[in-house]
């Protein structure tokens, strides 16, 4: 995989990270989904739009946009190879043919300038080692006039997974949720540093706005606690302690999401996000 500048990200989603997802991409559809409806109405999307859809995943929200844009084309970026066989496999599957995938960093590709009318994202622009380097691509991956739309999440203690996992500070050395400034899946948590990155990328008429969304994590308390256990945040911390903690560790987060079953057992957990959009405005050199 050429050009790409965010190695550690790329070894991470190439390996039991990005395995991780590919293999339960439809439980993570689940969560994350929630959010499609905010996202592509704030793209704006209209028919004939070239779409790129930055840290694409498995591909649902490409596939979404490809729909909406019945006479244009989505492009899944992403880093990871694992997700994006699956994103590919999807769209076969469900006979979309105007989306494609490519394996990539958003932060160093060589777009040609202009490429993109919209550039969209759900969860995919957090890991940026520079993230006003890879926002500039972005603007200039971006023709005059586009637009740009993501979500991504607001501070730790709104999430209720990060609260679910917090709740294990008895059993397990849980440390703090994000670090500013840093890559990860916190570091665009607050408004102002969204727009700080954005207005210095180029972009103008910044929006942040806060959204919600309850996300389907389980089919019941013990099966969502295997699950969150099973992500990246869980393994780390369950390799941090022995077997009887281990098991200490279930039993506790079990015992946490069973307040959030629902009536048909089903563990939800609100999320809480940042709608952003912005536009990359005209130059007078764009109107020469």
């Amino acid at each position: 995989m050429p050009d790409v500048v965010n190695t550690e990200q790329a070894h991470a989603w190439n390996g039991p990270e990005g395995t991780h997802w590919a293999r339960n991409q439809d439980r993570w559809n689940a969560v994350n989904e929630g959010f499609n409806e905010p996202l592509l109405d704030a793209a704006a999307l209209t028919v004939a739009d070239r779409v790129l859809d930055l840290g694409c995943g498995s591909g649902q929200t490409t596939r979404l946009a490809a729909r909406g844009t019945p006479h244009g084309h989505a492009l899944g970026l992403d880093l990871s190879g694992p997700m994006l066989a699956e994103a590919r496999a999807g769209a076969e599957r469900e006979g979309i043919t105007n989306a494609s995938f490519l394996q990539g960093d958003a932060q160093a590709h060589p777009f040609d300038a202009g490429e993109f009318d919209t550039a969209i994202s759900r969860y995919g622009v957090m890991f940026f080692a520079d993230p006003v380097a890879a926002f500039a691509n972005v603007h200039r991956a971006l023709a005059p006039g586009g637009r740009l739309a993501f979500v991504c999440p607001a501070e730790p203690l709104l999430n209720g997974w990060v609260v679910a996992m917090t709740s294990l500070r008895d059993v397990l050395p849980v440390g703090e949720f994000g670090q500013p400034g840093l890559p990860g899946m916190f570091s665009l948590a607050e408004p102002d540093r969204i727009r700080e990155v954005l207005t210095a990328a180029g972009f103008t008429g910044i929006t942040v706005s806060r959204t919600e969304a309850l996300g389907a994590w389980g089919e019941g308390a013990e099966d969502a606690a295997d699950f969150l256990l099973g992500t990246g945040p869980g393994r780390h911390l369950m390799e941090q302690t022995d077997a009887p903690g281990r098991s200490s560790a279930r039993r506790a987060l079990t015992n946490h999401l069973r307040a959030h079953e629902t009536a048909d057992g089903t563990v939800r957990l609100r999320s809480t996000s940042w709608l952003v959009t912005a536009d990359r405005p005209a130059t007078p050199a764009d109107r020469a």
